[in-house]
């Protein structure tokens, strides 16, 4: 059985390598890596030398196909960090590749600050979008696709109130030509340096640190159309997010929900599905990039459910009463999945308890009050009762 043996460099080349990993690659018939990683090696290696082709997945697939019993496969520090390795682990399985990692670029870049590993986030944008690094407190490293991630990082959190950020670019770590630039997000988006390398990763101490389980609803952009915080938190109580789950938010308005998912757990991700145009364009777009989170937006349901990811739960917060909607929610939740679903109004009260009686689950009934001034002294202003259905077909 042909195997793969995946092997970490650094900018440090051949001469940052272990004696295992450089026996690997001498022995080698073939390797395969990017142009960069490539010309670090030297003359030691004999084997051909193949570049990467785009797309690159097509190619991971066939690696093995009529090749030599073992194929070396160049990869960038610890190819199981946000690297190839887990790529091929996944197409290949344990059996059938072999990993000798190098020491990260996350790992490089806490040394030289001196930052714990553990409490320290990493986040990769090497192919997803740079809001996605947006925080509201804590620390990371950021993992860049290239030259221009700095940048585009410190636009974004300078935009969204962070441009007090902690903001350090590391380029070449490791290497020769290791290079170490501290500025605050704010002057990086104003005044980015025109010269940096390719290779490098972003430190971010996030400022002003603003971190809450349930976010204000004045973090939010909305115009009124938003679930109010002590409603989200029995809402997201109810959905039991896990991590890696997706959520369907139908009726979304500002997209509170789908937020508070995508930042309960690691990998949670949302679709957010709103008829109006100006609450997709306005509201909900500026929420998720605000926040950092993954939430993909489409129209008006249940039209654009097709081509939609499968959701893990379903909430419902606008809509109940449009004919079908419900049932059409109801026919996408997997086996095992959880529709929540909230109404204010007489008519959607009496669809959800129909719905209960017909399929069961649990029925809840919400009333909040908050104090306000009367006269001289405080009294009680409710708003309107949430009832809240909660099931699992």
């Amino acid at each position: 059985m042909n195997r793969l043996v995946v092997v970490g460099i650094g900018a440090d080349g051949m001469a940052g390598l272990t004696e295992p990993s450089r026996t690997q690659l001498r022995s080698a018939t073939v390797v395969y890596g990017s142009h960069r990683q490539l010309g670090l090696l030297d003359d030691t290696v004999g084997a051909e030398r193949r570049e990467w082709p785009s797309p690159l997945l097509p190619a991971l697939r066939g690696l093995l196909d009529d090749g030599p019993a073992e194929v070396h496969v160049l990869a960038s520090g610890d190819p199981l960090l946000h690297g190839i390795g887990s790529t091929l682990i996944r197409l290949y399985g344990p059996e059938r590749v072999t990993v000798l990692p190098h020491v990260s670029a996350v790992t490089l870049a806490c040394a030289r600050l001196g930052w714990p590993v553990a409490d320290t986030e990493v986040i990769s944008l090497v192919s997803a979008d740079p809001h996605t690094a947006v925080r509201r407190g804590g620390q990371a490293i950021v993992l860049s696709s290239g030259r221009s991630t700095p940048k585009e990082l410190a636009v974004l959190l300078n935009a969204y109130g962070r441009g007090d950020s902690e903001f350090t670019v590391l380029e070449q770590l490791g290497g020769p030509a290791e290079r170490r630039r501290t500025g605050t997000a704010r002057e990086w988006a104003t005044d980015a340096p025109l010269d940096v390398d390719d290779l490098n990763v972003v430190a971010v101490r996030y400022l002003p640190d603003e971190r809450v389980l349930f976010l204000p609803d004045d973090a939010f952009v909305h115009d009124g159309q938003i679930t109010k915080q002590t409603i989200r938190a029995v809402t997201l109580a109810a959905l039991a997010p896990r991590p890696g789950q997706r959520l369907w938010d139908v009726g979304a308005g500002s997209g509170s929900i789908a937020v508070e998912w995508c930042r309960s757990g690691r990998g949670c991700s949302a679709v957010a599905f709103e008829r109006d145009d100006g609450r997709r364009r306005m509201n909900i777009v500026a929420n998720t990039a605000a926040f950092g989170v993954n939430i993909e937006v489409r129209g008006a349901a249940p039209d654009a459910f097709d081509g939609a990811a499968a959701p893990s739960a379903i909430f419902i917060g606008g809509g109940l009463t449009q004919p079908g909607l419900l049932d059409a929610c109801l026919a996408q939740l997997p086996a095992g999945g959880r529709l929540v679903a909230n109404a204010v109004t007489v008519e959607s009260e009496a669809l959800l308890a129909q719905q209960h009686s017909r399929l069961g689950g649990e029925l809840h009934r919400f009333q909040h009050y908050h104090s306000e001034p009367l006269g001289g002294f405080t009294g009680w202003r409710s708003q309107r009762p949430i009832t809240q259905w909660v099931v699992t077909p």
